[in-house]
């Protein structure tokens, strides 16, 4: 099955109300734990990849591991996305590397971490549009910016993210200015601000609507029913991930993520695209820990590889069910985005 534009599935997604776990990569070890969950559940999947995971892997590798997981698993729809570009030209360079969809993150300005105003944000986001709605490739832009509703600041992940204390504004996407957005750019998919953060360490308790303002999807969905919402930082940090770490020398503080519920909720409201990469990172991790505490005579990357590559399917497997993806992946009839390319004139 060739690669496919992310606004196919998402179309799908919202037709059956189901979401999709959309799992970050940078090795080829992540993208067989994610296809085979995804053959074991029939469950159509989005592989994305940040700016860093493109520096870190380079982008001749990255696509040459998409393609042969598009070739060894033909029964799965696969869209291969661009997370956070920061601007025009990370998304073009994106599109002529062969991925299906890219995401422009205006939210930011290019250095990615200074926040932008709404002008400008319309301005790069709109250019994104035109050039990959040209070639078939779906667009997921970005209005407010991502950080904690407690500490009022900005977060970090791989160099991308906005720094310094934010304006509560800044840190809840407006529902009438996501309408406009959307009118204004013809995007794909919104990400929309609501109080996540990417990373372990988003809420010091179990989250509450003071700190995860899911209310806000409510009303943003009101206004953008036909549109695909997108929740950042996603990841629920489950406590039993975070003790096999810490039972086997890891020191990871107590934290909470976004409880599988709550993004369950999100579903209900329109969103149909979820990032999860922490909980695939600290299943690896603890995985690896575990195998160096209980034989530290090994020394084959394959004797702690294969036992983290397990414990990352489980971790996929267990969201794709959740959020109700599984068993829609031979319902999908696959389309090129050169085949795609029309559906926008």
């Amino acid at each position: 099955m060739p690669l496919v534009p992310l606004r196919l599935l998402l179309d799908h997604a919202a037709e059956n109300n189901y979401g999709l776990a959309a799992f970050n990569v940078n090795n080829m070890e992540q993208i067989q734990s994610i296809m085979e969950a995804a053959r074991e559940t029939e469950s159509p999947v989005i592989v994305q990849a940040s700016r860093g995971a493109r520096s870190y892997s380079q982008d001749n590798y990255l696509r040459h591991l998409m393609l042969a997981a598009a070739e060894l698993y033909p029964g799965i729809p696969m869209a291969m996305h661009q997370d956070h570009g920061n601007s025009p030209d990370t998304c073009k360079s994106a599109i002529e590397n062969g991925f299906t969809s890219v995401m422009m993150d205006g939210s930011l300005q290019a250095d990615g971490k200074s926040p932008a105003d709404y002008a400008y944000n319309v301005k790069v986001t709109s250019e994104v549009t035109k050039m990959a709605h040209a070639v078939g490739v779906s667009v997921e832009g970005e209005l407010g910016c991502l950080g904690s509703l407690v500490s009022g600041e900005g977060e970090q992940e791989d160099g991308h993210g906005a720094t310094g204390v934010l304006s509560h504004d800044q840190l809840l996407t407006d529902p009438a200015e996501a309408e406009q957005f959307v009118k204004d750019t013809k995007v794909d998919a919104l990400a929309v601000a609501i109080g996540t953060s990417h990373g372990a360490y988003k809420f010091t308790s179990a989250p509450t609507g003071e700190v995860l303002a899911m209310d806000r999807i409510v009303e943003i969905h009101k206004r953008l029913p036909n549109c695909h919402l997108v929740m950042h930082g996603s990841s629920s940090v489950p406590k039993e991930l975070q003790d096999i770490i810490n039972k086997y020398g890891g020191h990871l503080k107590p934290t909470w993520g976004v409880p599988v519920e709550e993004i369950q909720r999100g579903i209900k409201h329109g969103v149909r695209k979820i990032n999860v990469d922490t909980d695939n990172r600290l299943a690896i991790t603890g995985a690896i820990r575990k195998v160096f505490a209980e034989s530290p005579e090994k020394f084959d990357p394959r004797d702690y590889m294969k036992p983290a590559r397990d414990a990352m399917k489980q971790v996929c497997i267990d969201r794709m069910v959740a959020f109700g993806q599984a068993g829609h992946a031979p319902k999908i009839k696959p389309v090129s985005t050169e085949q795609f390319a029309s559906y926008y004139k």
